[in-house]
């Protein structure tokens, strides 16, 4: 059995760089012997076992803006750090934050990338365009988008939305994706409007690193006789993984770890292994060697 690890598979930019942003404070909070609390605004990434981790070591999460407004009214934000995840949020909870006073350190962990959305769409906005956003209405990633100018956008998931959806005529519109967006679907869309002849400037917003995933994701389904797709069950961009290597692969696993997975060694002659954007190398790396041991198990059982 031959088995073949995408090189995508993993833990992207942002992300890293937003779990980075965590555990340094728990570090420095450490060093400095310091009370505050750490807060996340949502789980820094959706992906249990990272969370667990961080909660097991005193991080919590702040679960909404209504949650957030109480802390800073009780004073429980006094000398804490809250941490923006990866997904972005909105101005206003950038706005409760500031408000809590000097004694509150902000962590902006924001992935870059959706930085420049939210500036893009910010531009558009005050430029009198209609700005459509494609993606999850319910993923923070697009919950934060739409914060940036107060809910005044239209949100679509698919194809379907995208035929039946009426716009204004004589009107101007920006067309941006959730980054971690089906590539393939975004295209579709924007064929579309196109057809429907709307003014609409596209901006493909899907970032790279979730391009190449899917590319690589495709290509290495096409090759397995199975494939494992690894990440947290409510990663947008570990689900994406998943329907694409279903569509080339019928045996298709979603696992969160290896404990989720079973496979029959002896019907199997190459398995494909890929992970969304937040699973730690650790958990992939366990996955594999589990995949080994049990190819190993085998060939020593048919001797």
């Amino acid at each position: 059995m031959e088995i073949k690890v995408a090189k995508t598979a993993g833990f992207c930019y942002g992300v890293q760089r937003a779990v980075d942003t965590v555990y340094d404070a728990i570090e420095d909070k450490k060093k400095k012997g310091t009370d505050g609390k750490i807060y996340t605004y949502g789980p820094i990434v959706h992906n249990d076992i990272v969370v667990n981790d961080l909660r097991e070591k005193g991080v919590e999460i702040i679960d909404d803006i209504e949650e957030l407004k109480r802390l800073r009214d009780s004073g429980d934000l006094e000398n804490s750090t809250v941490i923006i995840r990866a997904h972005g949020v909105g101005r206003d909870v950038y706005d409760i934050i500031n408000s809590a006073g000097a004694h509150v350190r902000l962590a902006d962990a924001t992935c870059p990338y959706v930085k420049k959305i939210h500036e893009l769409v910010k531009n558009a906005h005050d430029a009198g365009e209609r700005v459509i956003i494609t993606g999850s209405p319910t993923h923070p990633e697009v919950i934060g988008i739409l914060g940036e100018i107060k809910n005044d956008a239209v949100v679509i998931e698919n194809c379907e939305e995208a035929e039946k959806l009426k716009l204004p005529e004589n009107s101007h519109f920006c067309l941006v994706s959730q980054t971690t967006f089906n590539l393939e679907k975004f295209e579709d869309i924007v064929d579309i409007f196109c057809k429907k002849g709307y003014d609409i400037r596209v901006l493909n917003t899907i970032c790279n690193a979730t391009k190449q995933r899917q590319i690589e994701a495709k290509k290495l389904a096409e090759e397995s006789d199975v494939m494992i797709v690894i990440g947290g069950k409510n990663s947008s961009n570990t689900a994406k993984l998943y329907d694409i290597c279903r569509s080339e692969c019928k045996d298709t696993y979603f696992i969160q770890s290896k404990e989720d997975l079973s496979i029959e060694a002896d019907s199997v002659r190459c398995v494909g292994i890929t992970a969304g954007a937040s699973t730690p190398k650790t958990i992939i790396e366990e996955v594999l060697d589990y995949v080994r041991h049990e190819f190993w198990r085998f060939r020593e059982d048919a001797r």
